[in-house]
């Protein structure tokens, strides 16, 4: 017989989708690119690489609810706020002599000017474990990333060749992401950007 306690804790397990990741260590940097050639623009599978560490990670889909609400809610304010923001999705962005590559949940450029790297990265720690993402973007001189972890959006600036914490976005300093977060519950995407919208104008 399944105690209650059992019971509840498989019920849990089930309602959270965990991300599947798969590690190689050794990895030159044309054995990366030749993976990248043999994935190419198929989606599903994000392919990140730190100095011969290869990370494939495939996101679930609870992973890909919570980048899209922040992306959606992010690309809100920005309408509202007057921003010229540019999304590039899971943009790969990679570089040789820093032997570093990266595919952000989501990233956005601000402005319409071509850049090498994007302004912003969002990463969302779904299920723990993985290659250190802000020593990657670190070296690719990404400016500044979002962590969303446990409910919250931690924003890492980069300060000459290392990340600070900083309390808000530099690019977006008129968002509040405390506020953000609180809108990411809501039943559906359409109705966490309908009442976030609502709530930027009131304010």
């Amino acid at each position: 017989m399944v105690s209650r306690a059992t019971a509840t804790t498989a019920s849990a397990a089930a309602a959270r989708e965990e991300d599947q990741r798969i590690f190689m260590r050794g990895v030159t940097w044309s054995e990366y690119e030749a993976l990248l050639a043999i994935r190419g623009e198929r989606a599903g599978i994000r392919i990140a690489y730190l100095k011969g560490d290869l990370e494939l990670m495939t996101p679930s889909i609870d992973h890909e609810s919570i980048k899209t609400r922040i992306a959606r809610l992010l690309e809100c304010c920005a309408e509202e706020r007057g921003i010229d923001l540019n999304g590039y999705g899971s943009w790969t962005i990679k570089s040789a002599p820093r032997a570093r590559g990266a595919e952000p949940d989501e990233c956005y450029i601000v402005g319409v000017d071509r850049k090498p790297a994007p302004d912003l990265a969002i990463e969302v720690v779904w299920t723990h474990g993985g290659l250190d993402k802000l020593e990657i973007y670190r070296g690719l001189r990404v400016r500044e990333v979002w962590v969303w972890r446990e409910g919250e959006i931690e924003v890492h600036a980069l300060r000459g060749d290392a990340y600070e914490r900083v309390p808000r976005s530099e690019l977006v300093p008129d968002l509040d992401l405390v506020m953000l977060t609180g809108f990411l519950d809501r039943p559906s995407q359409t109705q966490a950007v309908r009442e976030f919208r609502a709530a930027l104008r009131q304010g």
